[in-house]
This record gives structure tokens, C-alpha cells and sequence, in this order.
């Protein structure tokens, strides 16, 4: 999540607050970082449909429903269209988590897990390959790639049971949580990785991307223990001549990310997108969605509202993250729009999903 990373905590006003990512957050310097973005779901699986085919999960995970075998326009198929090869890095057993499964659907041409790796020398005992060794296997196997290609990988250091190989036991701070170890180990593993890549001739022609799943073990819970801080996530996106700079404060969410990479390579044909590019029109409000477990909640304009399915439960002004103070009783246009917004949105989830068309008409 959101907590880890110092570049993305700096307006959060935490007391001693410590960051473990050095490396990201050198990065980020050099990047376009969105500081108030939001997960989609509530797991990994649910991060992959939301990035890479920008649909999120509500109160089931897509991926595992009986619609996710169908025709889906996503970004993998977007970017084929226009002669790129896909490739998605996952270190655990191939199967594991769902991404084998759903990457078919989505119709990657190369998925490389533990198996492809093929050295468990490197193993972590628990759940696949350590990070470091993963992402320098994925930089070996994209020097192998004729561009243009997309290629996404999913870590796993940063997971129960939280531990780090035994070279680097003491090399990274501590931290508070058992998270923060795995956290530093991950941030060094992207600093080899982009030292690396940076080397190669397809580095300076590279989008980088860096988001989250979704959120993880809470430190500094005065402010990440809040309903919907528990969702945030950090976006980034890095260009190695730095045409992308800057810091946005402006409500982001993973779905966004699907149609913002469509911006930035060029793709001129309609897509289906609940998002919204985050480098394209200006006149489309800022606004989150997603859903706490209990409740549907859109974030937009001055307020948060709250959805049960059937009635709004609740309107939040929109820096009420813990939703202490439920407005409901002092209705006003804005939030009578932000209600049909909400309804809207998910009439047409649900109805693309179940009437199978999860693609451009």
C-alpha cells in the first residue's frame, strides 16, 4: 500500500513518520506519482483485473465468477492491436493466485512463474523465487524481446510470512511491522533491476509503472486504519527523459491505469474503460471507486458516498477518510449527483459483465 512509500506521505502530516522505499522514492523525484489513489479490490486477483483489464471487484472477485470466460477488451488485447507482445512475471507456482488463469483469458503470449525460472536454488520455502532474483530473470528475459512490448510482473517478498533471504538478515531496517523488512528487500530489488535495465537499448524508449495490489499491514494507524485509507495504493509512472514529472493530489484509482497507457502509446480506437486517462481530458472529475467488504464507496468532487446496493447509506465530506460524520441529513445537489453516478457505474458493471460485453460496441 500507500504507507510504505515516503514520496507518497509527504502532505500526510504522520508524527515520525519513517519510509522504507529509498529507491522508489528517489525514483518518484523523477516521476508523475499520484498521491491520492485507491486499490479497486480487496486482493491481488483483484489488482490484476483492475490494472490490466480495468475491472474491479466489488463484493466478489471477477476473476473467479462464472463470467470471467468471456470476451474482454483490456489492455493486453489493446496493445496486441498495435504490435506489441505481452508478458506477464509472477516467481510463485505457475497457477498460483489465479494470474496463470486469468492471463489466458486476457490472452498474454508468455507468462513466466516459478516453473520458467527454473532454479529454486532461489526459492523462498514459502510461497515462490525471492524478488531480486525474479526481476533481474525478468530484465534477462526482456533483453530478449523485440519491442514493442508490454510486460508486467507481480513481486512476492512483501507477503507473510515477511522474511528476506539470509544474506540480507539486518541489511534493511526493521521497521515496526514485520512488512517494512520485506518492504526495503523489495525497494533494493527494483534498484538492481532498474541499474540493470538502465543499460539496455529498450530502457530509454520504457513506460514504468509501479502500483500496488492493495493495502497490507497498518503501522501508523491514526491515518491508514481509516475505512478508506485502508485501500490506498501509490501510482508512478516514469519515462527515462522525465516528460512525465510532477505530483498529483487529484483522486486516481488502479482502473485509470488501463486507459492512461492507451493514451500514452498512441491507441486511437474505442475501448471499454470505466476509468479515466489520467494524461487525457481535463473536463472527466477525479473519482475512486470500490467496495470496504460491507459497502460500495465513490469518492468524487467534495464528498464520499456510501452504497449498500440498493440505498446510499451515507455522504462523507471527502477528507473524512475514517467516515465519522455521515452528512446524509444535509442533502445537497452535489451529493444527489454523486448518488447517480454511483448507480450508474454499477448498472453498467454489472450489466457489461453478466450480458457478456466487457468490450468497445
Amino acid at each position: 500500500g500507500r504507507e510504505y512509500l515516503g514520496a507518497f506521505n509527504k502532505d500526510m502530516d504522520i508524527e515520525n513518520y519513517v519510509s522504507y522505499t529509498p529507491f522508489l522514492d528517489s525514483l518518484a523525484a523523477h516521476s508523475l506519482i499520484y498521491t491520492n489513489a485507491f486499490a479497486n479490490g480487496r486482493k491481488s486477483i483483484h489488482g490484476m483485473s483492475s490494472i490490466l483489464a480495468g475491472i474491479p471487484s466489488f463484493t466478489d472477485a471477477f476473476t473467479s465468477s462464472p463470467y470471467a470466460k468471456q470476451k474482454i477488451q483490456s489492455l493486453v488485447s489493446c496493445v496486441e492491436e498495435i504490435g506489441y507482445t505481452t508478458s506477464f512475471f509472477h516467481g510463485a507456482a505457475n497457477g498460483s493466485m489465479g494470474f496463470l488463469g486469468f492471463g489466458n483469458i486476457l490472452g498474454l503470449d508468455e507468462y513466466y512463474g516459478r516453473t520458467e525460472f527454473n532454479n529454486d536454488k532461489e526459492f523462498d520455502g514459502f510461497w515462490g523465487i525471492w524478488d531480486e532474483p525474479f526481476l533481474q530473470y525478468m530484465k534477462e528475459e526482456l533483453d530478449q524481446k523485440k519491442t514493442p512490448f508490454f510486460s508486467t510482473v507481480f513481486t512476492l517478498s512483501s507477503h507473510e510470512p515477511y522474511i528476506v533471504p539470509d544474506k540480507y538478515d539486518g541489511e534493511f531496517p526493521k521497521g515496526n511491522v514485520p512488512m517494512h523488512q520485506c518492504v526495503g528487500y523489495t525497494d533494493y530489488a527494483f534498484k538492481k533491476f532498474f541499474n540493470a535495465a538502465k543499460k539496455e537499448a529498450w530502457f530509454e524508449n520504457t513506460i514504468f509503472i509501479i502500483t500496488a495490489d492493495h493495502g497490507n499491514q497498518v503501522y501508523y494507524k491514526k491515518e491508514y486504519h481509516k475505512v478508506m485509507n485502508r485501500n490506498t495504493v501509490p501510482i508512478l509512472f516514469y519515462t527515462p527523459d522525465e516528460s512525465l514529472k510532477g505530483v498529483s493530489k487529484d483522486l486516481a484509482q488502479q482502473i485509470d491505469i488501463y486507459p492512461t497507457i492507451l493514451d500514452m502509446v498512441g491507441y486511437d480506437k474505442s475501448f471499454r474503460s470505466w476509468g479515466r486517462s489520467l494524461i487525457g481530458d481535463k473536463e472527466i472529475k477525479p473519482f475512486a471507486m470500490n467496495h470496504s467488504g460491507v459497502q460500495y464507496q465513490l469518492q468524487r468532487g467534495n464528498y464520499i458516498c456510501t452504497f449498500d446496493g440498493n440505498k446510499t447509506i451515507g455522504f462523507f465530506d471527502i477528507n473524512d477518510k475514517g467516515l465519522e460524520h455521515n452528512l446524509i441529513h444535509q442533502r445537497n445537489k452535489e451529493m444527489d449527483t454523486i448518488e447517480e453516478v454511483c448507480k450508474a457505474f454499477l448498472q453498467d458493471y454489472y450489466e457489461r459483465i453478466v450480458d457478456r460485453k466487457l468490450y468497445a460496441e
